[in-house]
């Protein structure tokens, strides 16, 4: 066979980045190694130019010329092994000098097997950090003198030996991973061939190169030459592979002139930003001899599934199959009520986890079996320290894991991914990360530079969603920390506030553990529980402060003078009981159908609350209003209500607090936007009643609807909540001899104008948000829709209150005497830019909707007319007033756009 070198695109294996359940890419990374690197680093040694990042496989695609050297002819295996370190396992390794062999023996070849690939060295930014990535099923295919890394499509599949089972294959591609030459005739005696190791992972399989352009728009390429193997190893069931990947472009690219947000950027954590180094840890793995049995996934109960396409038969409305990821659980003795597993989860905690917080990590693990006791299982879950001197890497795909990492962000992350057998939802491993900012984070008390939000990945068949838990709670712990502080309750270095550091970093833990279990976040679970239990501390000690360790719980702070529960959830909740039931409890498989339904039949139970990512929506689409991340207590409304006035606490504190002499006034900045950052989450909250509807999962039998629509008394409260919180003339007052203190840090903000704190666009920001979300077009549907699905002839908050609520609320300075302040103009003109943009755009908006706010337009005008003659303007606002008048009479005689076709 000749051979033809070919460029193409690398394709991006998505990274896992967030708390736990991560998605990840659905198509593999072709990434043989390139024949010619792009190098050296130096500035006397530049790597080639690169624009994409491109590989060159050292095989024939089809369709391409047929015109280069052969491949070399082989030599006797002695005499490629002669003098070579032998690692003996179930794939065999010879190593000399730089260069690594693979044994393959015929029964290896076209057989499945997964390989696994963890990030175990980073940047310390953008989050590429030292992460789970994807793993694959592959086989080895020997084609002529090379053999071929396979990337298997499992998840389309007919029963075996049927025309269907053909029909399969022929229709779902597989994918090419990487190929090497085969380096040695077969051993006289196994008929075992040799394969270049190097050639095959020494290679960019990952997909960095593309993580690399995306994070910063700079044309890294992957460089074979100065990359290599730092270490191999064998054992009985795998062979793991430890590489240095180097990745380097030629040049710093040309700073931008202009504010173009694709202009390149740095890593700000290199010396050298032309050149990186990067961990990666292959496990090349048997797969169970016998696959696990199957269980089906119920939508009312939340698991992480696995998505297969059954063709077998016709009969199901549907090929769809979904699969509950879980872990192999077996009773050493079936028969007995409570028995240890045949092999028990076990999580190593990696050597790198501080020696202070590895009996806190240990006890957020061991929580679980709380859970696995209920259903039988004695110790199901352990945890074992990493020795200093072990020869294994927690990376392996054979040591589930919790490790530490470090990054140069103000926040905190952590995150647990799986990785599943995708033919039967089997977990076969997992290794969740933990920043060291979830321990810095509660002494730290508020920090102005949040951490950036988790990328949004497209949903995988078996991995699930991206997790934001460390974002969210940053901001959460940041404003409960600043304002006990303020309140006297919490001395930073104090017993105490270790306490609640250890007390944060269990919850965090037991969190991602569940996620690696197999469980989704349920953030419907922080409702089950009244405001008055959540203020018993006897009760949270024993109940935790909501219904489940998955959702997204606020932190539990009391109004001032009030009684006090604990702050973090502190054990399992009743909906961690029942999903852990779902998912393992040993049924016999001829009841297990039946057995299934009962257990997921209980979801219309108080206590049993779900909803997940998909019900908290995006924006203005999310509807339901129990369905929030960052809330607790039974009612959301008044949690939104609470929240307000702990933010106003929070801020009138720290204006009249005196700061000691030589204490920098950042801490004021950092508490009064962390107030903002919470008071933008409360008025989110109540928002979402306006027109909001509650959805549930259950089944026919249930008495519950699956759609709710919201009271009309509900959504009137929270209508009044909003504009009295947010769009009254006195809604957000702060003493000026206090503003002029607010100033960030030097270091991280600079100083002057830059260091200043903006109280107009903060105020703004938080304004627009909600208004966004009342004057929006899904809004506008839903409570046309609703008049269909109240029950009683009662009479619903209409369109028409909710124009006339707005309106008249933000512009209530037009019936008075006085001045109009520039924070009420700011409003006023994001009012009149969205009527304007209402009743000039032909599609999208419902036709009630235009009508309405073209009548209620010709008031508006009418009213402006009358307050520009009034005395007692500022010149500022009779210009205002004058524009907004222009403005929307212009709209009114303009003739409609379409918009968005």
């Amino acid at each position: 066979m000749k051979l033809q070198r070919h460029r193409f695109q690398i394709l991006p294996a998505v990274v896992l980045a967030a708390c736990v359940p991560v998605a990840f890419a659905q198509k593999p990374a072709q990434t043989p190694p390139p024949q010619t690197p792009p190098a050296p680093t130096t500035p006397q040694s530049q790597p080639a130019p690169a624009t994409t990042s491109t590989v060159q496989l050292p095989t024939t695609l089809p369709g391409t010329p047929q015109s280069t050297p052969p491949v070399p002819s082989p030599r006797a295996f002695a005499t490629v092994t002669k003098d070579a370190e032998e690692h003996n396992g179930f794939f065999t390794l010879f190593e000399k000098d730089d260069r690594v062999l693979l044994e393959l023996k015929p029964e290896q070849l076209n057989k499945p097997y997964y390989l696994s690939i963890n990030r175990t060295g980073g940047l310390g930014e953008n989050f590429i950090y030292p992460f789970m990535m994807r793993g694959y099923i592959v086989e080895f295919r020997k084609v002529g003198g090379l053999v071929q890394m396979i990337a298997k499509n499992t998840r389309y599949r007919a029963q075996e030996g049927t025309p269907l089972a053909l029909a399969a294959q022929q229709s779902f591609a597989d994918s090419l991973l990487g190929s090497a030459p085969v380096v040695s005739e077969p051993h006289p005696e196994t008929k075992a061939i040799l394969v270049d190791a190097n050639a095959l992972l020494i290679a960019d399989i990952a997909g960095t190169a593309t993580e690399l352009e995306a994070a910063y728009h700079a044309p890294y390429a992957f460089d074979q030459r100065n990359s290599s193997f730092t270490k191999v190893r064998a054992t009985a069931d795998m062979a793991t592979f430890a590489v240095s990947a180097h990745f380097a472009m030629p040049k710093i690219p040309a700073p931008s002139n202009n504010n173009n947000p694709n202009a390149p950027t740095l890593p700000g954590t290199l010396e050298d930003a032309r050149s990186m180094f990067l961990g990666y840890h292959y496990s090349l793995a048997k797969l169970p001899d016998q696959p696990m049995r199957v269980r089906k996934a119920d939508a009312r109960v939340g698991h992480f599934v696995s998505r297969q396409y059954e063709f077998t038969s016709d009969i199901a409305p549907f090929p769809r199959q979904y699969m509950v990821n879980r872990w192999r659980l077996e009773k050493k003795d079936p028969t007995a009520a409570l028995s240890e597993p045949k092999e028990p989860i076990v999580f190593w905690l990696d050597r790198n986890i501080p020696v202070e917080y590895r009996d806190t990590v240990k006890a957020g693990v061991l929580e679980w079996n709380k859970a696995f006791e209920k259903i039988g299982f004695k110790d199901a879950v352990r945890v074992e320290m990493q020795p200093n001197d072990a020869d294994f890497d927690t990376a392996d795909l054979r040591h589930a894991s919790i490790k530490w990492y470090l990054d140069t962000s103000d926040g905190a992350l952590a995150i647990g991914p799986r990785r599943v057998d995708p033919r039967t939802g089997e977990i076969l491993d997992a290794d969740i990360a933990i920043s060291q900012g979830w321990t810095r984070l509660p002494r730290r008390l508020a920090g102005e530079q949040f951490p950036k939000p988790m990328p949004r990945a497209a949903h995988s068949n078996d991995e699930g969603t991206l997790c934001e838990y460390g974002a969210e709670s940053f901001n959460e712990a940041a404003f409960a920390a600043g304002l006990l502080e303020a309140r006297g309750e919490l001395d930073p270095s104090s017993p105490e506030a270790e306490a609640i550091v250890k007390a944060t970093l269990k919850d965090v833990v037991t969190h991602e553990v569940g996620h690696t279990l197999g469980l989704r976040h349920n953030f419907r679970a922080s409702t089950i529980y009244t405001e008055e239990q959540i203020s018993d501390p006897e009760f949270t000690r024993k109940h935790g402060i909501g219904g489940s360790v998955m959702d997204y719980n606020a932190w539990n702070i009391a109004l001032d003078k009030e009684r006090q529960g604990e702050y973090v959830m502190s054990t399992l909740g009743p909906y961690d009981y029942w999903a852990i039931e779902y998912a393992y409890r040993e049924i016999p498989a001829d009841k297990e159908s039946q057995e299934l339904s009962r257990i997921a039949s209980r979801s219309n139970e108080p206590q049993l609350a779900f909803a997940t990512d998909e019900e908290t929506g995006i924006g203005i689409e999310a509807a339901d209003p129990e369905v929030n991340q960052r809330d607790i207590g039974h009612d959301p409304l008044v949690f939104a209500q609470r929240r307000m006035t702990l933010s106003r606490e929070l801020w009138d504190r720290w204006q009249d607090r005196k700061l000691p002499d030589g204490e920098g006034r950042d801490v004021l900045y950092r508490n009064v936007v962390s107030g903002f950052s919470q008071y933008s989450l409360a008025a989110q909250v109540a928002a979402k009643y306006v027109g909001g509807v509650v959805y549930v999962r259950d089944h026919a039998g249930s008495p519950r609807a699956s759609f709710t629509p919201i009271s009309p008394e509900r959504q009137r409260q929270a209508l009044k909540l909003v504009t009295d919180g947010l769009f009254q003339v006195d809604s957000f007052k702060f003493k000026p001899e206090f503003l002029t203190r607010v100033a960030a840090d030097p270091f991280e903000a600079g100083v002057g104008e830059r260091a200043s704190f903006t109280l107009p666009a903060r105020v703004l920001a938080v304004q627009t948000q909600v208004l966004d979300r009342l004057m929006s077009d899904a809004v506008a549907q839903r409570l046309l829709d609703s008049s269909f699905k109240i029950e009683g002839g009662k009479k619903g908050l209409t369109l028409a209150d909710l124009y006339d609520t707005l309106q008249g609320s933000i512009w209530s300075d037009l019936k008075g005497t006085g001045d109009i302040p520039l924070m009420r103009r700011n409003l006023q003109r994001e009012h009149v830019r969205r009527v304007t943009f209402m009743l000039t755009r032909a599609n999208g908006t419902p036709a009630d909707a235009r009508a309405l706010q073209r009548e209620n337009t010709k008031t508006l005008v009418t009213q402006l007319r009358a307050a520009e003659k009034r005395p007692g303007l500022s010149k500022e606002a009779r210009a205002h007033v004058a524009d907004a008048r222009d403005t929307l009479e212009e709209a009114l005689k303009a003739p409609m756009q379409r918009v968005g076709i």
